[in-house]
């Protein structure tokens, strides 16, 4: 086990984001690109106009605007298609659309909603965690969670329930898992942090109301915890190349849609 670079006697499995030197929690400083030491940390603050463009969460504000854009055409856009029927009939997911050949609702479904609250909410999650893990995690690997999480998310669904569903909640609690796996990895205390009685909150309201997608919310989660343990306990930690680690994560969504078409294409 390594030890803090400030504090001899104090082991620590975390670096500091910039220089790599391992730290302890009394040297750590928290920042939007991770977990610095007091030298960095103070670097960073005299640059910090430079580093808040470097920083933004771009990719969080695309995938809201995508779902707005979509939310606000399913539910005000009138009928689609040949076959009528909303944007959210369209693009939601189920057995039935799967096996149908509709293999691309197994995309679509994070994207669309059914009422403005439920948009509302999930933009609401999308936002807090997206600003927070983007800048942590870089813009490649964020996508790659939020995707890989939606994919596991609409597996989820298909293996628990045989019924239509649709929105972004799995993205979303695929999200939590990620901040989980990434908030252990940097140091933070998931009580301190609330994020532990948030995710607990969440998957009480997941058991406890009939309406929502239990698949989904699961499938999300567990997509998440894996992809982010394989990008930050892997790849950051240099126990396989970051490319490498990328790539896995990426196939972790590609076997999440051939386990889609094979169980019920």
């Amino acid at each position: 086990m390594e030890v803090c670079y400030r504090h001899p006697k104090r082991e620590t499995g975390v670096r500091c984001s910039n220089c790599e030197r391992p730290i302890c929690p009394d040297c750590m400083t928290s920042t939007p690109v991770g977990m610095r030491c007091p030298e960095c940390a103070n670097q960073r603050t005299r640059v910090r106009t430079m580093q808040a463009r470097t920083d933004e969460p771009t990719l969080t504000y695309i995938l809201i605007g995508i779902n707005v854009i979509a939310g606000l055409g399913a539910l005000y856009g009138g009928n689609v298609g040949t076959e009528g029927g909303t944007l959210t009939d369209a693009w939601a997911i189920s057995r039935a659309d799967i096996a149908a050949g509709d293999y691309w609702r197994i995309l679509t479904n994070g994207f669309v909603h059914v009422g403005i609250f439920h948009l509302a909410f999930n933009m609401l999650a999308l936002w807090i965690l997206g600003t927070l893990l983007e800048p942590a995690l870089g813009r490649l690997r964020f996508g790659l969670v939020y995707f890989v999480s939606l994919l596991c998310g609409s597996l989820g669904v298909l293996l628990l329930s045989d019924a239509s569903s649709a929105g972004a909640s799995g993205a979303v609690f695929g999200l939590m898992g990620c901040a989980l796996v990434l908030f252990r990895a940097r140091g933070f205390s998931l009580l301190e942090s609330g994020l532990g009685i948030w995710l607990g909150l969440n998957l009480l309201i997941t058991f406890t109301i009939p309406s929502i997608s239990i698949g989904a919310h699961i499938g999300g989660l567990i997509g998440g915890l894996i992809a982010t343990f394989v990008l930050v306990e892997l790849g950051e930690k240099g126990r396989v190349p970051m490319r490498a680690a990328e790539l896995v994560c990426a196939a972790i969504g590609v076997a999440a849609v051939a386990a889609s078409i094979a169980a019920y294409g």
